[in-house]
């Protein structure tokens, strides 16, 4: 179970992130929409590990377990892919600089689709297979939580409906949070819906 509680951020006295909190079980999907500048994107780089919060704190508890600690991992919605590797080493260099295993690589690319296209690099890509190799990617180090930050926003229908179709796939096994300002997105894959605006989350 995650708990994010009373979670603050500010920049330049603007307030991004405004006691936010929520809960999450393991394996359900949370699927945040709201306006630009609303603070969507800052909560999941807080989450991530990418900006410090002010305050508030961010509790994860394996009830199978009992381990109290959580992992994160981001799926960026520039896709954020290094140029210089091909499809398998983006998702090879994470672990192997972190000396962690990374033998799973192929079975990954296999459930997304993507063993054909190992030996390509990003600018040999579709849309859609870029952003399958950003999940990909991410999954690599086996979060506990999947962030996406805004998956489809780049896509065509098609290419959307793909992706959607991807992360339900991966309910249930998976827990998962998802900002985005797609309708149908949240509609297709979230079991709670928030919006956050002016820093604020709202649970609908």
């Amino acid at each position: 179970m995650l708990r994010v509680s009373k979670l603050c951020k500010s920049f330049g006295g603007v307030k991004a992130l405004d006691d936010v909190s929520f809960d999450l079980e393991k394996g359900e999907t949370l699927a945040v929409i709201g306006p630009s500048g609303g603070g969507k994107s800052t909560l999941l780089r807080v989450l991530n590990g990418l900006e410090a919060p002010d305050g508030g704190s961010i509790e994860f508890t394996d009830r199978e377990t009992g381990q109290k600690k959580g992992t994160f991992g981001l799926v960026f919605q520039e896709y954020n892919l290094f140029p210089q590797y091909t499809v398998l080493g983006n998702l090879t260099l994470a672990p192997r600089l972190l000396g962690k295993n990374y033998s799973q690589a192929g079975e990954i690319l296999e459930k997304l689709g993507l063993s054909e296209k190992k030996d390509n690099y990003p600018s040999q890509l579709s849309g859609g297979q870029k952003q399958r190799t950003a999940i990909a990617r991410a999954l690599m180090l086996k979060p506990d939580i999947l962030c996406f930050d805004e998956p489809t926003s780049a896509l065509d229908p098609k290419l959307t409906e793909e992706i959607v179709n991807i992360i339900n796939r991966m309910k249930g096994e998976q827990t998962i949070i998802i900002v985005t300002h797609d309708m149908e997105v949240m509609r297709g894959t979230a079991d709670k819906t928030a919006v956050m605006d002016n820093g604020k989350l709202k649970y609908q």
